[in-house]
């Protein structure tokens, strides 16, 4: 008889995630270029803005730790909006449910997306806001997320934050399951703003998707 499971509880390490699906972090040094190479430039508007969001949020962090709703007001939305992957072609979505069956495990895992950009029907970008929880554990679950894309022959990305840090990650399922991650960037570092390379990043995430749909 198969069960239902929770992502959020089931799901809480590396080991819970490589043991069911068999994934593993990539030995290939090339496979996640996409966050540190060839990365578009900012405009002074973008950089103007990036500062803005910066500042509000770090305004409301003072007060103490922010709640996820929160988190999404302040930084992942205006993120998204200047990123443009709220615009033609892409579509956001918040909180779509995710079913994963493993059939020899008579497991179904089941769990809700905190925020999923699509353009027509390919998943472009998953985003997990978990003020609450570590990075360690934020990360399992956001890649058994990305593992439901209805898509597998195609990479899949994902951002994490806990509103402080972000970290990218990339997947793909085809042929051999793999995965590699950025590095963590800062928003509580002194005199930088590591908003414009999440930025940089984001628009890159976008002009790649743009181009596969058109090959």
């Amino acid at each position: 008889m198969v069960q239902t499971k929770p992502i959020s509880k089931t799901i809480t390490s590396l080991d819970d995630l490589e043991e069911r699906f068999n994934l593993r972090p990539t030995e290939t040094e090339q496979f996640f270029p996409e966050w540190h190479q060839d990365l578009p430039e900012l405009t002074d508007t973008e950089t103007t803005t990036l500062d803005q969001i910066r500042n509000r949020f770090l305004r409301h962090r003072k007060r103490g730790s922010l709640a996820e709703g929160t988190i999404n007001h302040l930084v992942i939305s205006p993120l998204l909006t200047l990123a443009g992957l709220y615009d033609e072609p892409f579509f956001v979505t918040t909180e779509p449910e995710v079913e994963l069956l493993l059939e020899d495990r008579d497991e179904l895992l089941r769990g809700r997306i905190d925020t999923l950009v699509i353009q027509q029907q390919l998943w472009v970008l998953v985003v997990e806001s978990k003020s609450t929880i570590a990075f360690s554990v934020a990360l399992p679950q956001a890649l058994t997320y990305m593992i439901g894309n209805p898509n597998p022959e195609r990479p899949v990305y994902g951002l994490i934050t806990n509103g402080d840090e972000f970290q990218f990650i990339k997947l793909l399922i085809q042929d051999n399951p793999q995965y590699d991650l950025s590095n963590i960037f800062s928003l509580l570092l002194p005199h930088r703003n590591q908003l414009y390379d999440i930025m940089r990043i984001l628009k890159q995430i976008r002009q790649i998707m743009l181009q596969n749909s058109t090959d």
